[in-house]
Parts: structure tokens; C-alpha cells; sequence
């Protein structure tokens, strides 16, 4: 898959014995917009307040969300640079699901035999080449 193109998310949420697998497709996309909608979705699928374990292999949304967030709402949402912050949507989207939670982020090293990370690698795999793919409006829209 081409940065940007076509592009899919993974998760998987795991409580005591249960499972729930979430994966979509969209037709045109970058891999860190997805790396940041798995977790959305996730956090989205949860019907009630919980602690949290987040195992991500993107250092992208484990510090954006748990260290350099703090300063971009501060300086409305542009880097120390005064630049926009990129996929500022979903950032809010992430920040506003993370609050109804109690949230431990943990890194794992992308394709290391991570059993659940390889599982999700292949959800978003197999969502990004399926065939009904759907736009990034808001990505979409910032590429106009």
C-alpha cells in the first residue's frame, strides 16, 4: 500500500475471555491516520467507563496522545512551530474517547511476533485491499 492510498485500521479488544475485532478500509489515506482511528474505534466501541491496557506499535499516537497533545489544545491546535498539527480531527476525536477512560499506553515493537499485534497488522491489511472501501472525507477534503 501506498502513503497516501488506500489504507486500513485493525483492533482488537480483549476482556477476560472475550473478543472483539474492528476493522475498516478507506479508499485514499496515510498510515497515520490510521494509526490513529484503531484506536477511536476502539475506545468508540466501549459502552461504559474502563481501565484501559492500549498496546500500540506506533510511537505516533502513544506520544502524541500521552505527551505532545498537552501543548497543541494549549496553542490551539498548532505545533511549537505554529503549524497546524496534522489529522488535528482525529487527534480531538482520539483526546475527547481517551477522557471517558482510565488509559494505560503501552508500545510494542511492530512485527516482533506480538501475537494480538500481527493479528490487527492483518485486519488492517485485509481491510485496506477489500472491496468497499470508504472515503477520508476529512483527508480528502485537506488534499483539495
Amino acid at each position: 500500500m501506498g502513503n497516501p492510498g488506500p489504507g486500513g485500521y485493525g483492533a482488537l479488544l480483549i476482556f477476560k475471555e472475550h473478543k472483539k475485532r474492528l476493522s475498516k478500509g478507506f479508499k485514499l489515506t496515510t498510515n497515520n491516520r490510521m494509526e490513529l482511528l484503531a484506536p477511536i474505534a476502539a475506545f468508540n466501541s466501549l459502552t461504559e467507563t474502563c481501565n484501559v491496557d492500549l498496546y500500540t506499535d506506533s510511537q505516533y499516537v502513544k506520544n502524541g496522545i500521552s505527551q505532545w497533545i498537552h501543548n497543541w489544545k494549549k496553542n490551539g491546535w498548532r505545533t511549537k512551530d505554529r503549524k497546524a498539527v496534522k489529522n488535528a480531527d482525529l487527534w480531538q476525536q482520539l483526546d475527547d474517547a481517551v477522557s471517558k477512560h482510565e488509559v494505560n499506553w503501552h508500545w510494542v515493537k511492530a512485527h516482533s511476533g506480538h501475537p494480538e499485534n500481527e493479528e490487527v497488522d492483518d485486519l488492517a491489511r485485509e481491510a485496506a485491499s477489500s472491496s468497499d472501501l470508504v472515503a477520508d472525507h476529512e483527508y480528502e477534503k485537506g488534499i483539495e
